[in-house]
């Protein structure tokens, strides 16, 4: 189980850097793409969508270092490198599903790289456990407690 902790924790900090960089294409290529004589980004429902990444992306962030400082000290992780990986690896399927989205029909192509961020997102919530056993720890841990 202990290798498995750090592994999941390894997934959780993939997941991160791979809805972050779906986050930076989208926040920058909103910024760029021009409807109606203005940047996407001005659009509520566009900017509602990076909020909601930003906001997801840094939620994951912070279990994935607290993971990561109980492993450091030591302790047992398996809670929270469960909670972190199930959290980071969905986020990064989201964000990159919401970075597609914003692209529109260049998102699904080869020539932006948002297109290989939403294929490779996927593998995060299976590797190392699937986000349902991720599931099955995370309450097995929570309930162990009462």
């Amino acid at each position: 189980m202990y290798v498995l902790d750090g592994g999941r924790i390894s997934i959780a900090s993939l997941a991160l850097g791979i809805a972050k960089g779906a986050f930076e294409a989208a926040a920058k290529y909103s910024k760029e793409r021009y409807q109606f004589d203005q940047p996407i980004s001005n659009f509520q429902a566009i900017s509602f969508k990076l909020a909601d990444m930003a906001t997801e992306i840094d939620a994951a962030e912070l279990l994935i270092l607290r993971a990561c400082e109980l492993k450091n000290q030591h302790k047992k992780v398996t809670l929270e490198s469960a909670m972190a990986k199930y959290y980071a690896s969905e986020v990064a399927v989201k964000v990159a599903n919401d970075a597609v989205q914003i692209f529109g029909g260049n998102g699904y192509t080869k020539e932006f790289p948002v297109e290989k961020f939403y294929r490779d997102s996927k593998l995060c919530t299976i590797g190392e456990g699937t986000s349902e056993i991720q599931k099955i720890v995370i309450a097995r841990e929570v309930l162990s407690k009462f």
